[in-house]
């Protein structure tokens, strides 16, 4: 309860949504003093001997500086600076819950960790619509992609095969996540974003190909459709009844039988079926073409 008190506390301090967001959170902050060894220490101890939030209160306001300075690094992703301070910040607050006193190493060191970890957490969860960093190997990319590019010369969206490579030997990821991960940091582009920089081009938009059926290649599908059927009702009633039977049960079941299964039903080999069902589809075949040329007539005459 305590720890959740710092995390409100903070959070609330660190969310000022303002244009001089910055310059207004950076002089709120400078007025906690930096912290030596030997206090960090008693704090500390005094908040796992006595739980006392004053104590994780002094230490967390005293890094606050340290916070927004890391999390200032991780602008480049496109978030608000405002809440990835306030992340930094929750960071920081799990970071002193968990301090221990007695170990030689100070307070900063301890809570860069935590910082960044839920600065990632954050990034990760928020930068894009589409799920990202699932694996290990993607995380590392996310993260160190630009960098990576950086050293080389490169800049994202102009990838080369032979610089994805490189930075796959690098990171020892595999090349093909270097190339989809440098497509999904290039972000997101707007439909309504210009094809090039003249104001009168057209936009993103009204290039893109509609692949559906229009209505009239729907109604023309249909009534296909509906002539095929019919025509295949009627070239039914040319067959006879075990010709049907065997057709039905091998061409037209949702579960077709056997050969093996239709001979023991009609009391005959396998290999008789095959000549029955043969027989039935060369049937059927001609009376559905012989249909076809009499409605094709008939459209001729009308006319």
């Amino acid at each position: 309860m305590q720890t959740q008190m710092s995390v409100t506390r903070v959070q609330a301090l660190s969310r000022v949504h303002s244009a001089g967001f910055l310059d207004t959170y950076a002089a709120a902050i400078k007025r906690y003093d930096l912290l030596e060894r030997g206090q960090e220490q008693k704090l500390a101890q005094r908040w796992h001997e006595q739980r006392d939030r004053k104590a994780t209160d002094a230490l967390i306001t005293s890094h606050l500086r340290l916070a927004a300075k890391i999390a200032r690094r991780y602008q480049g992703y496109g978030l608000p600076l405002a809440d990835l301070v306030s992340e930094a910040n929750l960071g920081l607050v799990v970071a002193a819950s968990r301090f221990q006193p007695g170990r030689s190493a100070r307070f900063s060191s301890y809570a860069l960790w935590w910082i960044k970890a839920t600065i990632y957490d954050y990034i990760l969860r928020s930068w894009s619509l589409v799920k990202i960093g699932t694996t290990a190997a993607q995380k590392k990319l996310f993260f160190k992609l630009r960098g990576e590019m950086r050293k080389l010369g490169g800049v994202l969206g102009a990838l080369t095969p032979e610089t994805a490579a490189v930075i796959a030997e690098n990171l020892e990821v595999n090349p093909r996540d270097v190339m989809e991960m440098d497509r999904r940091l290039c972000g997101d582009l707007s439909l309504n974003a210009r094809v090039g920089h003249d104001e009168q081009a057209a936009e993103w938009e009204a290039m893109l190909v509609d692949e559906t059926p229009d209505a009239e290649q729907i109604v023309t599908a249909q009534d296909e459709a509906e002539s095929r059927a019919k025509a295949l009702r009627a070239a039914l009633h040319v067959l006879t009844g075990r010709e049907r039977r065997v057709l039905e049960a091998r061409r037209l079941a949702e579960r077709p039988l056997t050969l093996d299964e239709l001979g023991r039903e009609l009391s005959v080999s396998s290999e008789r079926v095959r000549q029955i069902e043969t027989q039935a589809f060369a049937k059927v075949r001609r009376a559905v073409l012989r249909a076809a040329r009499d409605s094709h007539g008939e459209a001729s005459e009308q006319a």
